[in-house]
């Protein structure tokens, strides 16, 4: 269904694609929405759980990566995949100059080193597909997680080399590791109800 919306919209020529800088520039309230291919596309809140799982992976990275120079990011900023595409990973890890200051106000700062992506029924296919050629396309990104909290399961999508990616379903209770970022969090965290 989505994707049939989508390919209906991208042909109508009633819709003129925007830019990165007109999308991020429109105040769109309190609502949330990705640009894709120069259209806008509406997303609806997430679940309980969805945002659970996101605040836990937030919060593990934030006390792992204190001091490193990298620093999570949750959902509210953007990462730009394409000429005229926007989108906004639950969690995304920027490394940089511990001593770099980066501008308060930007919607962008550039290439991010991992995302992550908590799956829901209704967009885990085109996360794991459209979005995944996107993120695979950003020359600084090193990984893509994506968290499956139907199974409790995570994929970890990491670069191998300059055009290599190796791509695997962790075992069922297996830790995360990231190599980009030198750490490992417990699947335990990931998925922690409490």
């Amino acid at each position: 269904m989505y994707i049939a919306a989508m390919a209906s919209v991208a042909l109508d020529p009633a819709y003129r694609r925007i830019t990165v800088e007109e999308f991020l520039a429109m105040n769109l309230g309190d609502a949330k929405a990705e640009l894709e291919d120069g259209l806008i596309y509406m997303m609806t809140g997430g679940t309980s759980q969805h945002a659970m799982i996101a605040g836990n992976i937030y919060f593990a990275l934030r006390s792992r990566l204190n001091g490193t120079g990298c620093r999570p990011f949750n959902s509210d900023l953007g990462v730009r995949t394409a000429e005229q595409n926007v989108r906004f990973p639950d969690v995304s890890v920027y490394c940089r100059d511990p001593d770099e200051v980066i501008d308060p106000r930007a919607q962008l700062i550039g290439d991010p080193t991992v995302v992550f992506e908590v799956l829901s029924p209704s967009t885990a296919h085109h996360d794991q597909n459209t979005k995944l050629a996107e993120y695979r396309s950003i020359p600084g990104l090193q990984a893509v997680v994506f968290v499956d909290p139907t199974d409790d399961r995570v994929r970890l999508v990491a670069r191998t080399g300059p055009e290599n990616w190796a791509d695997d379903w962790l075992k069922p209770g297996e830790d995360l590791h990231l190599s980009a970022l030198g750490l490992t969090i417990p699947h335990a965290e990931i998925f922690a109800r409490d």
